[in-house]
């Protein structure tokens, strides 16, 4: 009998060498970067739409933004505005979103890498943006989270959709599924498209209950109306700046980068503090009921330069602040009482600290409802703002006022103070020459040319305009008429050129007689300084 030999055993199956991993080729990464921007493209989508439902201040972008303005050197701020004027809060936006696209698509470029990596760096622009809207001055409530963390996720839900897209073979594939990244891309985008539009929808529903309480305000007629315009106040030159000016050119600076919509039937103003015995809660109709007031005051920011335009005249309707702080029972240092300043907070959290005493010496100091006619813009401080003459804009001149605390300059540092600028700026004397233009060329010959411009010193009034050709002497300026001693006054020379360059220099007489001083200063702390001078050719 055979024997059976013995069954060889059956060599192993060698194990199936992994895929090789796909080439990642420039397309790929074109393909990744793409899939960056619509991540964080959706992302913003998703935090515009929770911050209409939150409120709209709480959005990455507003809070991210109001962040770096709030920790930029002051430097850097004003030449923000003598760069870009009242175009800087634009600029300063579009500067984030072009940064947060170059964000986007590294993080697009990063993730086709390491995807967990990437996630963590979405999370952690996530948390940027919920601290800066969860820190800001007029943050309540920890909803104001929600915006950022919302947006985070969205990003980092279609960025993990479309690097899986890149990343993980399909079955027999050799290339990754770019068609499929394409498809799930252009869906992405269309959605965010679709959430934005969502988002200003609703935006616009809610802000037209602020929209509808403005356009339902009807301004009372005041019991002390403001004079009429004097004939001669509005000089009949072309290219000088109107007497009055209209509410869409009036000059506005502030640090809100959403201006607040206020409901007018909702809102409230509370007085309290150091030395108010009675504290009061106003409403709006109680500050219509009450004597209202219609002046005619200029404004004037402290950032504005020798010879710049952030300045303006307006007839403004309001009641007296030292009214209201009297019947609290407010009593100015000059009369014993415990407080020297009045801390004004607005909506966005902005605090503007004004002297007691000055506003209780009698001037015109105002909260206003009432601007040239019609009810407070929103841009300028609707429903209620202070007006004080006489007092630079970031001593006095708070929008979207809420509350006003007496308390002590030795107590409290408002907004602008701690950022190197003076705690009480009362306006400096100043002039402009508005037409003609610097550099312009001018007819030489029989017929004048007219040098005009304006000049202001609010509380004190302009008493005088004089105009220097090159290093001739002073000459008289004509005077508009003047309406009061708080607003502004138009001014005209009419000169006789002769042919080729010339400097004109301008310089006013306030009406205590001071002359506007020669010496240059820069607008910190208190404002500038100095005369203002063009260069013009003749010919």
């Amino acid at each position: 009998m055979t024997a059976t030999p013995p069954a060889r055993p059956t060599p192993p199956t060698p194990p199936t060498p992994p895929a090789p991993a796909p080439r990642r080729t420039l397309a790929d990464r074109l393909l990744a970067a793409l899939g960056g921007l619509a991540a964080g493209y959706g992302g913003l989508a998703v935090a515009a739409l929770v911050a209409v439902l939150v409120r709209p201040e709480a959005g990455p972008i507003a809070a991210v933004g109001d962040w770096v303005v709030d920790r930029s050197p002051t430097g850097v701020k004003e030449w923000a505005i003598r760069t870009f004027g009242e175009n800087d809060k634009t600029v300063l936006e579009a500067g984030i979103m072009v940064l947060l696209a170059v964000l986007a698509a590294l993080i697009g470029l990063l993730a086709l890498r390491s995807l967990p990596a990437a996630a963590l760096v979405v999370a952690a622009l996530g948390v940027v943006g919920m601290l800066a809207a969860v820190t800001r001055p007029d943050s309540t409530s920890a909803a104001d989270a929600l915006p950022s963390l919302a947006g985070a996720a969205a990003c980092a839900a279609v960025l993990y959709v479309l690097t899986r897209r890149l990343t993980v073979p399909r079955p027999a594939a050799t290339a990754p599924d770019r068609r499929g990244f394409l498809l799930t891309g252009a869906g992405a985008v269309a959605g965010a498209t679709g959430t934005l539009f969502l988002a200003r929808s609703v935006g616009a529903t809610r802000s037209e209950n602020a929209g509808a309480s403005r356009d339902a305000l009807r301004l009372p007629r005041p019991a002390s109306p403001a004079p009429a315009v004097p004939p001669g106040a509005q000089l009949p030159v072309d290219g000088i700046s109107p007497f009055v000016t209209p509410n869409g050119d009036f000059y506005r600076v502030d640090t809100a980068l959403v201006v607040p919509r206020l409901d007018a039937t909702s809102w409230r103003l509370r007085v309290h503090g150091t030395g108010v015995p009675r504290e009061r809660v106003f409403t709006l109709p109680e500050l219509m009921r009450r004597e209202v007031v219609e002046r005619d005051v200029t404004l004037a920011c402290v950032s504005n330069e020798v010879g710049g335009s952030l300045v303006g005249n307006a007839r403004w309707l309001g009641v007296r602040l030292a009214d209201l702080l009297r019947e609290c029972g407010v009593r100015p240092p000059s009369r014993g009482g415990p407080a020297d300043q009045i801390v004004a907070r607005s909506a966005d959290g902005m605090t503007i600290g004004s002297p007691v005493e000055t506003v209780m010496d009698g001037r015109d100091a105002l909260l206003a409802f009432g601007m040239n006619g019609e009810p407070l813009p929103f841009a300028h401080g609707f429903p209620v703002r202070m007006v004080v003459p006489g007092l630079y804009g970031y001593v006095s001149a708070c929008k979207w006022i809420t509350s006003i605390e007496l308390t002590t300059f030795a107590a409290y540092d408002a907004y602008w103070v701690p950022r190197g600028w003076a705690a009480q700026a009362p306006v400096k004397t100043e002039s402009r020459i508005d037409t003609p233009k610097a550099f312009s060329k001018v007819t030489a010959g029989p017929a004048p040319v007219a040098v005009a411009g304006v000049a202001w010193a609010q509380h004190r009034g302009i008493s005088r305009v004089q105009l220097r050709v090159d290093d001739g002497p002073w000459q008289d300026a004509e005077l508009g008429t003047e309406d009061s001693r708080d607003t502004w006054r138009q001014w005209v020379y009419r000169w006789h050129p002769t042919p080729g360059k010339h400097t004109l220099t301008v310089r006013a007489t306030d009406g205590t007689g001071t002359v506007q001083t020669e010496q240059r200063a820069d607008t910190m702390p208190d404002g500038a300084t100095g005369w203002h001078s063009i260069e013009v050719t003749a010919h």
